[in-house]
């Protein structure tokens, strides 16, 4: 079967009903009956341009965070598709972290943020640092509390403690770049951007700051 799984055109076909039928269920099952995890991740990095971006696809609905510098180095694959693909993905690893009770809790403090419970967001994300400090997604959604409660410099820890343990954290360098233009700090702003950028260059929203900062710079 593991030789089998090394040939791009089964993915590919599968990759290509997903696309027609959009049937995320259909995919998964037909990729998880021929493809390991690890031969995805191979296929990630060696097949074709379809090959590739099926490969990520799956890797974001079947893998786990062991696959974050897999799908990660595909953030800048030379494929636009590949690197849309992989943004989604990396993100969903992200949260796919630790137990079943820890990935819930993850989700319950991402939700707090997004209904703009920030305290509660604090509260709840530093009991889940305190039992698991390796989960990098925790410190990022605690420095995002932190940075809507205009504490900033809580914020640039929390996220540069998640680049630490997650080197492809794209968000959370594009975070600590809010935090520095908050704190009227250009300099700093734009090397954290850049850094952003670096890890995934698709973020336009990033690269529309970055080109307003230098601009700024420039007429000084």
């Amino acid at each position: 079967m593991e030789d089998r799984s090394l040939q791009p055109p089964l993915i590919v076909a599968a990759y290509e009903r997903y696309l027609h039928d959009q049937d995320s269920a259909t995919f998964i099952k037909e990729v998880a009956g021929a493809y390991t995890c690890p031969t995805l991740e191979r296929l990630a990095q060696m097949s074709d341009r379809a090959g590739r971006r099926a490969a990520v696809l799956a890797l974001g609905f079947m893998g786990d965070y062991g696959s974050n510098s897999v799908v990660g180095r595909a953030l800048t694959d030379r494929d636009r598709g590949v690197r849309t693909i992989a943004e989604n993905a990396v993100q969903d690893l992200w949260r796919r972290v630790g137990s079943r009770e820890q990935r819930l809790t993850l989700r319950c403090i991402e939700r707090m943020n997004l209904t703009k419970r920030y305290d509660e967001a604090i509260r709840m994300a530093t009991d889940l640092i305190h039992e698991s400090p390796w989960i990098a997604e925790a410190w990022r959604q605690r420095g995002a509390a932190h940075f809507h409660l205009s504490q900033y410099e809580a914020a640039i820890r929390n996220c540069h403690q998640a680049l630490e343990i997650n080197p492809y954290h794209f968000a959370a360098a594009a975070g600590i770049g809010q935090c520095y233009l908050m704190q009227d700090n250009p300099v700093a702003a734009l090397d954290s951007f850049r850094r952003a950028l670096r890890l995934n260059p698709g973020l336009e929203d990033v690269r529309a700051e970055v080109i307003k900062l230098q601009r700024s710079m420039r007429d000084e």
